[in-house]
């Protein structure tokens, strides 16, 4: 199945819902074009992976080339809900020691926001 690719705000946070597949040519291509988009100029963004059927090479190496995009426009990537593939693919390419990756959507969007300090702690 080709990469079809959803976005929807929550607040400041664009949150794009990735469904197929993510490999060489046209869909790594798509990705990166919609997600660096948001990212050049310095937005927030949610790659929601729970519908990722498989990933190769490539498509790995786009989620690096984003990584990497963020944080010279200093702008915020996290990723949510990996199969258990794409999953065991992050972490054999050692990736979800660099990626922010997050169990859900939610929890992703939740990662924004500043943590409180106790000023009486």
């Amino acid at each position: 199945m080709k990469l079809s690719l959803e976005t929807r705000n929550r607040g400041d946070v664009m949150i794009v819902h990735a469904q197929g597949r993510i490999v060489y040519r046209d869909e790594a291509a798509a990705l990166s074009r919609m997600v660096g988009d948001v990212l050049q100029n310095g937005g927030k963004v949610v790659l929601d992976m729970s519908g990722v059927s498989s990933i190769d090479s490539a498509g790995i190496g786009e989620l690096a080339a984003l990584h990497s995009l963020a944080l010279s426009q200093n702008a915020d990537l996290k990723y949510a809900s990996p199969s258990p593939l794409v999953r065991d693919l992050l972490d054999l390419t050692n990736l979800d020691s660099v990626l922010e990756i997050h169990p859900s959507v939610p929890e992703a969007v939740a990662a924004f926001q500043p943590a409180e300090t106790c000023a009486d702690c």
